[in-house]
C-alpha cells in the first residue's frame, strides 16, 4: 500500500466514516464577493460581513467559502468578475452597489445581496423594500441621498466659504445624479460647488491640487466605492492643503478626518453578512426584505478641528453622535 493511501485511509477510519462516503458529501457553498473598491481600505467592512455570516453559524473554511474580486476602482472590470461568478454558479454574489448593478444584468437565479447607497426600487432593481422580488435583497443607506446634508452641514461649520469642491467618482453610475443633485443645492443656497472627478489615486491626488489653486474653502467627498477605500489618502491630503472635509462614515474621522455624516458601512455589511447566511440555509430573497438604515451619525473630530484652526458651533458640537478628541 502506498503511504499516501494509508494516511488517508487512517484518517477515514479516524472519523468512523468509510472513503467512499466522504467524497459523496457536498462541497461548500461557494459565496461570490463582488466589490468595485480595493480591499485594502474594506478590512474593517469585510470584518463585518465575516461576524454576520457567523450570526448565521457560517465560519469562512469551515463550512462555507469567500472568494473576492475586487475592481479597484477600475468599475469597467466588473462584467469580467461578475461573469466569472455566474458561470461558475456560485451559491450568492454579495455586492456594493455599481457591483450589484452588474450583476443584476447578467443572473436572475443566482441570489444577490448588496449593499445599497441608493433606492433599489428608484434604480429598478427590486418591486419594492418589502418583497423584493426576484433574486435581489440587501440592505440600503440611502447615501446619495445625504450630500446635500452634508454641504448644509459644511455652511454651518463655515458660513462665509466661497467655495466648495466636491469630489465624486465619474466611473460611477450615479455619480452624475448626485453632483446635479448637489449643484442645484448649491444654487437654492447660493453656494458655488465646484465638481472634480477621481477614479484613481493620481487623480485624487491631481483633484486636490486643482482645489488648491483654486482656493476652495471646503471639501465634500461624493458617495463612492472606491473613494471610501481610499480614506486615508483622502484624510492626509485634505491636512496637507488645510481643507475642513465632511466624508461619508465613521471610518473618515476616526483616520484624522474633520467630520462624517452618515450610516454604519460596518453594521451594514454585518447585514449583509447575516442575509447570506439565511440565503444559504433556504431563505429566498424575494421574501427578505430589504433592511433600511435608519440610524445617521454625525462624527466630529475635535483635534482635527484644532489643527485646521475651525472653531466647532456649539449648536452642530451637541448634534455630534461621537466626538473624538
Amino acid at each position: 500500500m502506498r503511504r499516501r493511501e494509508f494516511v488517508t485511509g487512517l484518517g477515514c477510519a479516524a472519523v468512523g466514516r468509510p472513503l467512499a462516503a466522504r467524497a459523496q458529501q457536498p462541497a461548500m457553498p461557494v459565496i461570490g464577493f463582488l466589490n468595485a473598491a480595493s480591499p485594502e481600505g474594506y478590512a474593517h467592512y469585510v470584518a463585518g460581513f465575516r461576524q454576520g455570516l457567523a450570526e448565521a453559524g457560517y465560519i469562512e473554511g469551515q463550512n462555507m467559502v469567500i472568494e473576492y474580486r475586487w475592481a479597484e476602482g477600475q468599475y469597467e472590470r466588473l462584467p469580467a468578475l461578475a461573469a466569472d461568478f455566474v458561470r461558475r454558479q456560485v451559491a450568492v454574489i454579495v455586492a456594493n452597489t455599481p457591483a450589484a448593478i452588474v450583476a443584476s444584468a447578467m443572473t436572475t437565479t443566482i441570489p444577490i445581496v448588496f449593499s445599497s447607497a441608493i433606492d433599489p426600487v428608484k434604480a429598478g432593481l427590486v418591486e419594492s423594500l418589502n418583497r423584493p422580488g426576484g433574486n435581489i435583497t440587501g440592505v440600503a443607506n440611502f447615501d446619495d441621498q445625504l450630500s446635500e446634508k452634508r454641504l448644509e452641514l459644511l455652511r454651518e461649520l463655515i458660513p462665509k466659504v466661497a467655495m466648495i469642491g466636491f469630489l465624486i467618482n465619474s466611473n460611477n453610475p450615479n455619480a452624475g445624479m448626485i453632483a446635479r443633485r448637489l449643484q442645484d443645492a448649491g444654487r437654492m443656497l447660493g453656494q458655488q460647488i465646484r465638481i472634480l472627478n477621481a477614479s484613481t489615486e493620481g487623480e485624487i491626488d491631481a483633484a486636490f491640487a486643482t482645489m488648491g489653486e483654486l482656493r476652495a474653502g471646503a471639501l465634500i467627498v461624493g458617495s463612492d466605492p472606491f473613494l471610501v477605500s481610499r480614506h486615508d489618502q483622502l484624510v492626509a491630503l485634505a491636512a496637507r492643503y488645510a481643507l475642513p472635509a465632511v466624508y461619508q462614515f465613521r471610518e473618515f474621522p476616526a483616520a484624522g478626518g474633520l467630520m462624517s455624516y452618515g450610516a454604519s458601512l460596518a453594521d451594514a455589511y454585518r447585514q449583509l453578512g447575516t442575509y447570506t447566511g439565511k440565503i444559504l440555509n433556504g431563505a429566498k430573497p424575494a421574501d427578505l426584505p430589504f433592511q433600511q438604515v435608519v440610524k445617521v451619525e454625525l462624527v466630529i473630530n475635535l483635534k482635527t478641528a484644532k489643527a485646521l484652526g475651525v472653531t466647532i458651533p456649539l449648536s452642530l458640537l451637541g448634534r455630534a453622535d461621537e466626538v473624538i478628541e
